[in-house]
């Protein structure tokens, strides 16, 4: 009788063990889509801002229409890329939207009218706290990535994860050019 309860109480535990440990590969699995999800809604603003920054300079630039057109080419792909979810290719959409505000704000330095602006102004401060909350969740979502592919990897979440839909995540890496913010008030202190 006693070897009985014995061998039903290391069940339990084992059973509990693994209960516990199933429940923890979902919750960091539900992290990492959470902090992807952080930047989603930051990318969707971001995407939403372009297109009036571009009407405001339309308004000074009519004959800059090949800066205008790549800051949209640009922003197509990152929506692209952040639609899909594809991690690995938003890091070249967004290199190629940062280079394409970079070559805007450099056209607009010959404007003065446009750099006086007050939408433009205003415009140019939220797309760069955009840029920096951006950074800021990148950095938050690596960290549950990387939290995630640890307990996967683990014992005895990787049994579990081989066992349950817990697929390895990736991290959002970025090239060293990839990395450095956008100076928006250094390319109109020129």
């Amino acid at each position: 009788m006693l070897g009985l309860l014995v061998v039903l109480f290391l069940f339990v535990a084992v059973v509990g063990y693994l209960l516990g440990a199933y429940n923890g590969l979902v919750q960091v699995r539900a992290a990492v889509k959470l902090a992807w999800s952080n930047i989603d809604v930051l990318l969707v603003q971001r995407h939403d801002e372009l297109p009036k920054l571009v009407e405001v300079c339309k308004q000074y630039m009519q004959y800059e229409p090949g800066a205008l057109e790549r800051v949209m080419r640009a922003r197509a792909g990152v929506d692209a890329a952040r639609s899909s979810g594809n991690v690995a290719s938003l890091g070249p959409a967004e290199r190629e939207l940062r280079t394409g505000l970079s070559g805007l704000y450099a056209v607009a330095e010959n404007y003065p009218e446009l750099k006086a602006n007050e939408a433009f102004r205003h415009l140019q401060d939220r797309i760069s706290g955009l840029e920096t909350a951006i950074a800021d969740r990148r950095e938050v979502y690596n960290d549950a990535v990387n939290t995630n592919n640890v307990r996967i990897a683990s014992f005895p979440g990787v049994l579990i994860a081989g066992l349950g839909n817990f697929p390895e995540a990736q991290l959002l890496h970025f090239q060293t050019d990839e990395k450095a913010d956008i100076d928006l008030k250094a390319a109109f202190s020129r």
